[in-house]
């Protein structure tokens, strides 16, 4: 049994690998179901600031796992920060003692440091990194990813940098520009239901934003754009592996919206 947080495709592909019907996370924390059992567990996601997204959190909270393999494997495209670390005393708040906590180098889809055109052509040796994951899930390593002095530090300063409460920081970063035509796509791979149209054109309400990025990415317009400076305006992203459809299937939420 895999969950899976996924915005531009890069933790989806990851969970596929370990399992042939991983299960989105955005969906099942709206479910009756709360408690989960069977003989590995494990979740997929990707890190922002060196940690889960709030979804993933607030879905580690909520639910129990009945396993005696639970695991964690999180997805970063540059400086992972501890992120393993962070994740492990995130799972002790929960009640959840994981026995493996790994992380998996990919293509970093933060706008404002890094230009995607040029993030693809690195050769990041994720296939490598995936099967080495895969060999120790199989073999039900028991592994928490160490954190340097270096790491931890990387995550002090980020902390100092963000001072702004999580929830406020990224409710005003995106942008709508006259090139959208309204046609819905970012409503339908928000993760958190944060957009609707209004009037033929794109409308991001900001709160509960995960920062995943996933609607500027996905539009075919590119006509969401952030309100901080961009390295590459032009330029977005989507794991070569995984098609638009199934970020929709994982994250959609215009259905509940309508309830």
């Amino acid at each position: 049994m895999v969950f899976y947080f996924t915005a531009t495709g890069n933790s989806l592909y990851v969970a596929k690998q370990l399992d042939a019907a991983p299960m989105s996370i955005p969906q099942a924390i709206h479910g009756k179901d709360t408690a989960f059992r069977d003989g590995s567990i494990g979740v997929v996601c990707p890190i922002f600031g060196h940690e889960a997204p709030p979804m993933v959190k607030e879905f580690l909270k909520k639910c129990t796992f009945d396993t005696d393999y639970f695991y964690m494997v999180l997805t970063y495209g540059n400086r992972h920060g501890g992120a393993a670390e962070l994740a492990q005393a995130l799972c002790a708040q929960c009640g959840i003692r994981p026995a493996y906590i790994n992380t998996v180098l990919m293509v970093d889809n933060f706008l404002p440091a890094f230009d995607m055109a040029e993030q693809v052509k690195l050769d990041k040796k994720v296939e490598a990194q995936i099967e080495a994951v895969k060999a120790d899930i199989a073999a039900r390593r028991r592994y928490i990813q160490p954190a340097t002095e270096a790491d931890r530090a990387a995550h002090q300063a980020f902390l100092a940098r963000s001072a702004t409460p999580p929830e406020e920081r990224w409710k005003n970063i995106y942008q709508v520009a006259d090139g959208c035509v309204g046609c819905g796509i970012c409503t339908r791979v928000c993760p958190a239901g944060c957009w609707t149209v209004r009037d033929g054109k794109a409308f991001c309400r900001g709160d509960d934003c995960q920062c995943c990025m996933a609607c500027i990415h996905a539009c075919p317009q590119k006509a969401i754009g952030m309100t901080i400076p961009e390295i590459n305006p032009g330029a977005r992203y989507r794991n070569e592996h995984i098609a638009l459809n199934e970020i929709i299937q994982a994250n959609d939420q215009t259905a509940r919206r309508e309830d």
